[in-house]
């Protein structure tokens, strides 16, 4: 009698090789070219939109699912752009440093545990503000997810 293979369910542990790429088709993470990865279902590890897409893959699945726009990471949400004072800016981080538009800049959460970041898309002309993007990079945005289920517990 064979049994069969392990199936991936919320709270499964994982080891798996995994591509992401972006709506360009660059590889964002590509672990087919190092060691796998061992992550949990429902741990955070990966988006919310690509666990949902593994659960029901079987150990030994090796697929590519295209995750439709904000799938992936959500849609683009507008109050997420949001004005940062330059008070502030000072404030968190260096006061001397300097930022341009384009920047990655990051942001400690309230608690002080962790920490966020910020595009920044506009320094208003008077120092007064920065103006920054809070969604994820590829919120709202097409991506491609190649998975090989290496291991189910």
């Amino acid at each position: 009698m064979t049994t069969a293979a392990p199936i991936v369910q919320p709270g499964s542990f994982l080891t798996l090789h995994y591509r992401l790429a972006g709506p360009d088709g660059e590889d964002l993470v590509n672990t087919f070219i190092e060691k796998p990865a061992t992550l949990s279902i429902g741990s955070g590890e990966l988006s919310p939109g690509m666990e949902a897409r593994l659960i029901g893959l079987s150990e030994g699945t090796r697929t590519t699912l295209s995750l439709d726009e904000g799938e992936a990471f959500g849609q683009r949400n507008p109050d997420l752009l949001q004005r940062v004072a330059m008070k502030l800016m000072r404030e968190l981080g260096d006061p001397d440093e300097t930022w341009s538009v384009g920047d990655v800049v990051q942001f400690p959460t309230p608690d002080g545990q962790g920490g966020f970041a910020g595009v920044l898309l506009e320094l208003d002309p008077e120092g007064q503000w920065a103006l920054f993007d809070f969604n994820h990079p590829l919120a709202g945005q097409r991506v491609t997810l190649e998975v090989q289920i290496i291991g189910v517990l």
